[in-house]
């Protein structure tokens, strides 16, 4: 697949480094899974019991990461991540992040990096989105190709890509649609970047019409990766702080 790099996004890619520590939830969580992911609980208590829980305001989710001993860093809702094309203009934001195992990798497939992104994370987390151009199915599907083009390797270095089709993602209070993107890594320039990594992308659409994402993107096949299971897991955590 030819990753187009057209996802509906309005963040600025603005990064700030002013807050590193957990955002404060401020709304309540809209809904319950319709799955055996865990059920959502109400305002910013995380639904697996002792994780950390992120809210993104501006994008209407709210999701959990497993504790600070577990190697997961909770960033400020505000502090942006993003990738940059050859002009140092962003072609990938996201806010409300959060990373797993930051600082392991000296190296990176992708330098061109503002703020919190490129920082030797073997899994990264985080918001994106606001616009209303195109269908949830294909932001979905854009969202998940282009962190997986832009966070490994760029257009200097592009990696190959294979982007699922988007499925139904119905839980959470979310009806929308997720997608996957398989990634192979064509610049590792050290061991410690990651030949494979897996991107999976969560598309809801509010009553004003724009569409948002949640996104992560993990390193695979390199010591303490997350597993699938362990993936699946924060997934299922996902939910609506309603709209």
């Amino acid at each position: 697949m030819a990753v187009a790099l057209s996802g509906c996004n309005d963040d600025t890619g603005e990064a700030t480094d002013k807050d590193t520590s957990a955002a404060e939830s401020k709304g309540p969580s809209a809904g319950s899974s319709q799955s055996a992911a865990p059920s959502s609980p109400s305002g910013d208590q995380p639904s697996v019991a002792g994780w950390q829980t992120q809210t993104a305001q501006k994008h209407h989710f709210r999701y959990d990461v497993p504790v600070k001993a577990k190697k997961w860093k909770v960033l400020g809702e505000d502090t942006a991540l993003s990738y940059t094309d050859e002009n140092g203009q962003p072609i990938v934001v996201m806010t409300a992040a959060a990373s797993y195992r930051e600082g392991g990798c000296s190296s990176s497939p992708n330098p061109k990096a503002i703020g919190e992104a490129g920082k030797g994370q073997l899994a990264t987390v985080g918001t994106t989105g606001g616009g209303k151009d195109g269908t949830l199915q294909e932001n979905a599907r854009n969202w998940a190709g282009n962190w997986g083009f832009a966070a490994y390797g760029g257009a200097d270095h592009k990696p190959k890509i294979t982007v699922s089709e988007a499925k139904p993602w119905k839980q959470g209070g979310i009806d929308g649609y997720t997608a996957t993107a398989q990634v192979t890594v064509t610049n590792r320039p050290s061991s410690c970047v990651p030949p494979k990594a897996i991107v999976h992308s969560i598309a809801q659409k509010l009553p004003d019409g724009t569409m948002h994402g949640w996104v992560i993107y993990a390193d695979q096949r390199v010591p303490n990766a997350l597993t699938a299971a362990e993936i699946e897991k924060v997934m299922g955590t996902v939910r609506s702080t309603g709209s």
